[in-house]
């Protein structure tokens, strides 16, 4: 902005604007009194709010409390604010007063700027034309269920499908790969890659319906509710119309809350929508550390599988390379975990009529599935996509693996298992040949009882009292 200044004023009197700024005294106010963190309005939020002044003008027209001109210029500079073409002009921090006041009339402001200069309408006033039929207690909690819903539906979602879908693709390539299967970090019955890879396909199955389930109460907008969800000043079609000419705009379905209070005393389905966010980030972080561990080494480590190298991994360890994407992953979703307990804190206070912390559950939530949609196509497209299995340690870690002789339970009981299991661990040796000293079985008996691809698909592979030879 210039170092030039105009004069504006409100209600509390005049104050210097500067002189290139689309915003009035209301927002400057805001900006000269939360110099907190730096950090404006995500741009999800800002996208919401000129979707809601479009269509608040479009309806007030129609409702015929707006002259046609003036909503056309309003609707104009609103859906030009949607597009992003004036985020620079929305200075307010997050931490703000905690019913978004300052951010609506940020809005209202500019868009009254815009739709004044456009020269098809009289002066634009900012409350009583772009904020009509409206108040900041239910404008900044619908624009919230709007930004989450937008962002979840047209970036969160398409990412998880993108994930799995990447995940089942590289989990059919490997159908035929058996490997060692861990509980507790130890050596447990065998499994093929496909089976492993099917558990995070099927996390991310889980997360996305938990997520759409929870969309069909955040779509739920209290606009219309006006200052305490009495609806005062607002036309009682408003708010119903509203929501239908938003679901026009975006393509996304949204309705009118029935019971406008909640709306705006409680922000329930956005702690909601948070929660299943998540559950996702611990869904996300499980597939992080599986990779992580099966990447490790690559000598005295797992090393089953490499990922794809991306970067130097130290500046002093020549050679070595970190896996970075999946380190990444954890990292974003530690965060989503922090924002949900910020948003829960946050959503629980809420004072009669009004939740008095709006603009930081509504950067969190945005933040946070902002992030999770961005590291799930970074996990996808740059690690998973390109891992490749070290086909020599999986085969060696299987052949060797004494839990095997579990499949010889039915045929030689628990105890005599444990024995073979030991003494094959102790003396590594494969637990066919322990099998065959101590049991008497001939190898052709036990191959296919111990065969791990047979073991892979479960089931009963012997029977007690089984023949030797």
């Amino acid at each position: 902005m210039s170092q030039a200044y105009r004069t504006e004023h409100d209600s509390m009197g005049e104050l210097r604007v500067p002189a290139d700024a689309l915003w009035g005294a209301q927002t400057q106010r805001a900006v000269q009194n939360f110099p907190i963190s730096g950090r404006p309005m995500p741009r999800g939020f800002i996208r919401a709010l000129g979707l809601i002044k479009a269509a608040a003008a479009q309806v007030n027209a129609g409702l015929g409390l707006l002259p046609k001109g003036t909503a056309a210029a309003i609707r104009g500079a609103a859906l030009a604010v949607a597009d992003g073409g004036y985020d620079a002009h929305f200075p307010i921090d997050v931490y703000q007063t905690g019913s978004g006041t300052s951010s609506n009339m940020n809005a209202n402001e500019v868009i009254a700027h815009l739709a004044s200069r456009a020269g098809r309408a009289r002066a634009v006033h900012p409350n009583d034309h772009v904020n009509l039929g409206q108040s900041s207690n239910d404008v900044v909690p619908t624009a919230i269920r709007v930004s989450a819903q937008l962002a979840v539906v047209e970036d969160l979602l398409p990412a998880l499908k993108h994930l799995r879908r990447t995940i089942d693709r590289r989990g059919r390539s490997l159908s035929k790969v058996v490997k060692t299967g861990r509980t507790h970090l130890m050596d447990a019955m065998p499994l093929t890659f496909a089976q492993e890879f099917s558990a995070w396909s099927a996390q991310l199955a889980s997360a996305e319906a938990r997520l759409g389930d929870s969309l069909k109460r955040l779509r739920r907008l209290p606009l219309g509710g006006t200052a305490i969800g009495t609806g005062i000043n607002a036309d009682p079609r408003f708010g119903q119309r509203v929501a239908a000419e938003l679901s026009k705009l975006t393509g996304t379905k949204f309705e009118s809350a029935a019971n406008k209070f909640e709306g705006l005393a409680a922000q329930d389905d956005a702690v909601e929508v948070s929660g299943q966010l998540n559950a996702l980030a611990v869904a996300l972080t499980k597939i992080a550390n599986d990779l992580r561990w099966m990447n490790s080494g690559p000598l005295a480590g797992l090393g089953e599988i490499e990922l794809p190298a991306l970067q130097p991994g130290s500046s002093i360890m020549p050679g070595k390379v970190n896996p970075v994407i999946p380190e990444a992953v954890v990292m974003v979703c530690a965060q989503v975990m922090g924002h949900h307990a910020a948003i829960t804190i946050a959503g629980q206070t809420g004072n009669f009529q009004l939740n008095v912390t709006l603009p930081l559950i509504a950067a969190n939530l945005l933040d946070s599935i902002g992030l999770l949609a961005n590291v799930s196509r970074l996990l996808a497209d740059d690690a998973i996509a390109g891992l490749k299995v070290r086909m020599d340690r999986v085969k060696e870690a299987l052949d060797r693996n004494p839990i095997l002789v579990t499949a010889l339970n039915p045929v030689i009981g628990y105890e005599k298992g444990a024995a073979i299991a030991k003494q094959a661990y102790k003396q590594g040796r494969p637990v066919l040949e322990v099998a065959k000293e101590i049991t008497g079985l001939s190898e052709k008996v036990l191959k296919p009882l111990l065969d791990p691809a047979a073991l892979a698909k479960g089931g009963i592979h012997g029977k007690a009292g089984g023949g030797g030879g």
